[in-house]
């Protein structure tokens, strides 16, 4: 299978958080098409086991590539954490995981050396963030902690609700009191919780949004192999999904900040 630059970039998730790696691709990158996988039927990934995980990760990428998208983001923390390895040895295309990017990203910003993380629990518990981090400063220290609630909390729309304020002073406490000056968000729903959690970390914490990270490198990436759309176009983009569209509809436009089209229901 050989990428071509009008191809398709493929993006996929456990459900519907990856929509935020979305956002952050069709403003960094407008004139490219997106097939976003999400995989809403078998939400949420981050409390099953990792064998079942790696199965649901090679049947969405063996769907996307049938697709001939040009390449692919593992848009799913979860999936990037547990199951990148299984996705790369099956894909001839580029790939880009947002553990890497947001390893790469706290590297980057951190100045005391002292970084946080918050995640699923699957992501916490496959420590591939510290692996990650430390794969580029083996000097950095890493506080991790799970934060399960603040999925349901950003799919509810309750971004700044006082029940989300109060979970996030519980969550946050432990991470702050080890004096971190980084907090990396390990789940791509979390972005959308980003005001209420600096509110709460206070202005000397800054905040490492992997959705960002992950567009300047898929930019850098599409540029290197040649697969950049430069040239002004209308982009298409289609969003599968199995199961609940209407429901993945109203949340995916919370997630977009636009109107979500051209949702397809695909069974397995």
């Amino acid at each position: 299978m050989k990428a071509e630059r009008n191809n398709s970039i493929g993006v996929f998730d456990s459900g519907v958080g990856g929509l935020t790696v979305v956002r952050a691709l069709m403003e960094g990158l407008p004139f490219e098409d997106i097939i976003y996988f999400g995989d809403t039927a078998r939400v949420p990934y981050g409390v099953k086991s990792v064998e079942t995980i790696r199965r649901y990760a090679t049947q969405i990428t063996k769907f996307l590539l049938q697709q001939e998208v040009k390449a692919l983001i593992v848009a799913c923390n979860t999936m990037s954490a547990v199951a990148y390895e299984v996705i790369e040895g099956l894909s001839p295309v580029p790939l880009l995981g947002v553990v890497d990017a947001g390893a790469r990203g706290a590297v980057a910003v951190t100045n005391n050396k002292r970084v946080g993380i918050i995640g699923t629990p699957a992501t916490i518990n496959s420590s591939t963030y510290v692996t990650a981090i430390k794969r580029y400063d083996p000097e950095i220290e890493i506080f991790s902690k799970a934060c399960p609630l603040f999925v349901p909390l950003a799919e509810e729309g309750w971004l700044d609700h006082e029940v989300t304020r109060l979970t996030a002073q519980e969550y946050l406490k432990p991470v702050v009191e080890r004096n971190i000056d980084t907090l990396v968000l390990g789940c791509t729903h979390y972005p959308l919780l980003k005001p209420v959690l600096q509110d709460v970390l206070g202005t000397d914490i800054r905040l490492v949004d992997s959705a960002q990270a992950i567009r300047e490198q898929a930019h850098e990436l599409l540029g290197e192999h040649n697969l950049l759309n430069q040239q002004p176009r209308t982009p298409e983009y289609r969003f599968y999904v199995t199961d609940l569209p209407l429901r993945f509809k109203e949340i995916g436009e919370r997630f977009l900040g636009r109107a979500l089209t051209n949702v397809k229901v695909l069974r397995w």
